[in-house]
């Protein structure tokens, strides 16, 4: 991981992630909810903030992946996604630092490979602050 993204408000609980999680939007929004709950279950040091609309998952201020639920799917994405391995080729985007996988209910992608994902940019985050 070459940079940080901090995100310095990013705490145990957070309400306005808590108010997010619970809107009763439909199963988009329950797909993001269901893999925030996923990102946060990885360690007790993943804190949380809402950031541009969406959840985000942070260790120590650093933030390591989001989820948001728009109108066909949910995604989750990745601040260091372009680092992380991706045997399942889930990762899409082109920037130079972000990726995200899409979800689409009906039709997810291997759970496995995301849980992969996932473990593997909290695993790089968490070694890169040491």
């Amino acid at each position: 991981m070459e940079r940080l993204f901090t995100l310095p408000d990013a705490r145990a609980h957070d309400p306005a992630v808590a108010a997010w999680l619970g809107a009763d939007d439909g199963p988009v929004r329950a797909l993001a909810a269901h893999w925030f709950g996923r990102l946060k279950a990885l360690g007790p040091d993943v804190a949380e903030v809402m950031h541009d609309h969406c959840p985000t998952a942070c260790i120590a201020g650093a933030a390591f992946a989001y989820v948001g639920a728009y109108r066909a799917h949910a995604a989750i994405g990745f601040f260091a996604g372009s680092e992380l391995p991706d045997p399942g080729g889930l990762l899409e985007g082109k920037g130079q630092y972000m990726r995200h996988v899409k979800l689409r209910p009906g039709a997810l992608p291997d759970e496995a490979a995301v849980h992969a994902l996932i473990a593997a940019a909290y695993a790089d985050l968490k070694a890169v602050l040491g």
